[in-house]
C-alpha cells in the first residue's frame, strides 16, 4: 500500500494514542453500570446528544471516505450518499418517531412485533443482524484504509486496531458511555472535514480550475451516477434511518416522544453540509491525483499539510471511525440480547450485563472474518439499507395499514426480500435494476399475495417478551 503521510509520524501516532488514553478513561468514567444505562441510558439524553448520535450512524467512517471515493470516480452527485440522510431523518420524525417511541421498546423487531407476532420480531432480528455486520465489515474497511495510510500499517493490522478499541469503548460505555464519548469524536470528525476541505481548495486554487478540466458531468446533480442510483440511494436511506437498530435504540433513550423528535431534526440539520464537503473532496483528489486508488480520497490530503494539521485530522478520522463501529456494534449486541438471550435465558438484571459485554466481544470479532471481501465501500453501504429499508416497508404497513398485519405474510415477506436483494446484489443489480427497489417491492409483492390467498382478517399477533427495561422500570 502506498504511504500516504510523509510528515511527522511521531507527531501523529502521539496524538492518537493521546486521544485513545483520554477517551478510553472517559468512557470507563461514564460507564454503564446497569443494563438499562447499556441499553437506553435510562432515557435521560438530551435531544442535541441525540441528535449527533444519529447523525454520526450515517456519516461515519464508512460514508465519509466511501462519499469522497465515489465523488473521485462520479462527480459531485455522490454527496446525495449524505444528503439523503436530511431527507430521511426528517420524514422519520414526522411519519415514524411518535409510534416507535410509544411501543416502549428499544429494538426495531420487539416494536414491530406489537404488530404482526413473534415469529416476524426474530425474523426482523436476523435480517438486522446480518445488515449491521455487513455494515461494520464496511466500517473496517474503510477506517483502515485512513489508519493504514496515516500510521505506516497494513490493512489487517489497522482493522485489529480499530477492532481492539472500539470494542473497549462500547463493551464498557454501552448506550450511556458511547453517547457521551460521541459528542467529542463528532467534534473531532468535523472539524477534521473542514480542515481537509480547506486543504483541498488551497491546493487546487478552489473550484473554478476543478470545473475547468474534469468533464462537465463531475459537476451536474446526477453525475456518472444517473437519477434511478440516486433515487435509490435516498429512497434507501430513508427506508434504513426508519427501521435500523440504533436510530431506534437512540430515540428510546430520550425522556419523551417530543424530544425524539427534536432529535431526528437536529440529525437532518448536522447531516446536510457535510454531503457537499466530503464530494467536494473527492472531486479535488480526482483534479489532483488522477491515476490514485480512488479509496485514498480523502486521506490524501494528509501529506500536504502541517504535521500538527496532518495529526489532528487523522485522529479524527480515527474517531468517526470508533463511533461508527461502536454505535452499529451496540445495535447487534442489543437485538442479541433483548431477541434471543432475555426471552430463552431469562437472566438477572446482573448476569444480563455481564453477557451482553460477551456477546459484544464476539460480535467485534466477525467482521474480521469477511473484510477481504467486499467490493466498493458505498456500494456495499447501500446494500445494507436496502435490507433494512425491507424493514421499513412492512412496519410502514403494520402502522399504517394494519389490513395486511399478517404474521406470516410478514415473515415471508421479509425472509423473501432477504433472499432476493442479496442474489440481486451479488448478480450486479441486472437490467440495470438497483437491489433497492427489489427489497423494497418483495416483501410488499409476497404480503398482499398472503392476503389475497387467505382472504381472511389477519390474525392476532403473538406477545413478544415482555421489554426487561419497562418491567424493571415500572416495579
Amino acid at each position: 500500500m502506498q504511504a500516504i503521510l510523509t510528515g511527522d509520524s511521531t507527531l501523529v501516532i502521539a496524538m492518537i494514542v493521546a486521544y485513545i488514553a483520554f477517551t478510553s478513561w472517559l468512557t470507563l468514567k461514564l460507564r454503564s453500570r446497569t443494563s438499562d444505562q447499556f441499553m437506553t441510558a435510562s432515557r435521560a439524553m438530551p435531544a442535541v446528544v441525540v441528535g449527533v448520535l444519529m447523525m454520526s450512524e450515517f456519516v461515519g467512517a464508512k460514508s465519509t471516505v466511501g462519499t469522497a471515493q465515489e465523488a473521485f470516480q462520479s462527480g459531485m452527485a455522490a454527496g446525495w450518499a449524505v444528503l439523503g440522510a436530511s431527507i430521511g431523518f426528517l420524514l422519520f420524525g414526522m411519519l415514524m418517531v411518535k409510534k416507535l417511541y410509544a411501543s416502549g421498546e428499544y429494538t426495531i423487531s420487539a416494536a414491530i412485533a406489537q404488530k404482526y407476532g413473534k415469529s416476524t420480531m426474530l425474523t426482523v432480528s436476523v435480517i438486522m443482524i446480518y445488515a449491521l455486520l455487513l455494515v461494520n465489515v464496511g466500517n473496517y474497511v474503510s477506517g483502515a484504509a485512513a489508519i493504514a495510510a496515516s500510521l505506516h500499517v497494513s490493512l489487517p493490522v489497522a482493522m485489529c486496531i480499530i477492532a481492539v478499541v472500539s470494542t473497549f469503548y462500547y463493551v464498557f460505555g454501552g448506550l450511556k458511555g458511547v453517547a457521551w464519548v460521541t459528542i467529542l469524536h463528532s467534534a473531532f470528525k468535523v472539524v477534521g472535514i473542514i480542515i481537509i476541505f480547506t486543504v483541498a481548495m488551497s491546493l487546487t486554487g478552489g473550484i473554478a480550475p476543478i470545473q475547468a478540466k474534469l468533464p462537465a458531468y463531475y459537476f451536474s446533480w446526477d453525475g456518472k451516477i444517473g437519477f434511478a442510483t440516486i433515487f435509490a440511494w435516498t429512497f434507501g436511506t430513508v427506508g434504513a434511518i426508519f427501521s435500523t437498530q440504533f436510530i431506534v435504540q437512540a430515540i428510546s433513550s430520550t425522556p419523551s416522544a417530543d424530544d425524539a423528535r427534536k432529535a431526528t431534526y437536529y440529525a437532518a440539520a448536522f447531516c446536510l453540509p457535510l454531503g457537499l464537503l466530503l464530494a467536494l473532496i473527492g472531486v479535488a483528489a480526482r483534479y489532483l491525483y488522477p491515476d490514485m486508488n480512488s479509496l485514498y480520497a480523502l486521506p490524501v490530503f494528509l501529506e500536504k499539510m502541517p504535521p500538527l494539521a496532518s495529526a489532528f485530522v487523522t485522529t479524527s478520522l480515527v474517531a468517526s471511525i470508533f463511533v461508527s463501529v461502536c454505535t452499529v456494534a451496540l445495535a447487534i449486541a442489543s437485538l442479541v440480547v433483548r431477541d434471543f438471550y432475555v426471552p430463552y435465558w431469562k437472566p438477572t438484571p446482573e448476569r444480563e450485563l455481564k453477557m451482553t459485554r460477551v456477546f459484544s466481544v464476539l460480535i467485534a470479532i466477525v467482521p474480521l472474518i469477511f473484510v477481504f471481501f467486499i467490493p466498493e465501500i458505498l456500494k456495499l453501504s447501500f446494500f445494507t439499507r436496502a435490507l433494512r429499508l425491507s424493514i421499513t416497508m412492512v412496519a410502514m404497513l403494520g402502522f399504517y395499514l394494519p389490513l395486511f398485519a399478517s404474521n406470516r405474510g410478514a415473515t415471508a415477506g421479509l425472509i423473501g426480500a432477504a433472499v432476493s436483494t442479496t442474489v440481486w446484489y451479488v448478480l450486479g443489480n441486472p437490467f440495470g435494476i438497483d437491489n433497492m427497489y427489489i427489497a423494497a417491492v418483495t416483501p410488499l409483492v409476497v404480503m398482499a399475495i398472503e392476503r389475497l390467498v387467505m382472504g381472511h382478517a389477519p390474525a392476532a399477533p403473538q406477545a413478544a417478551q415482555p421489554n426487561a427495561f419497562v418491567e424493571r422500570t415500572s416495579t
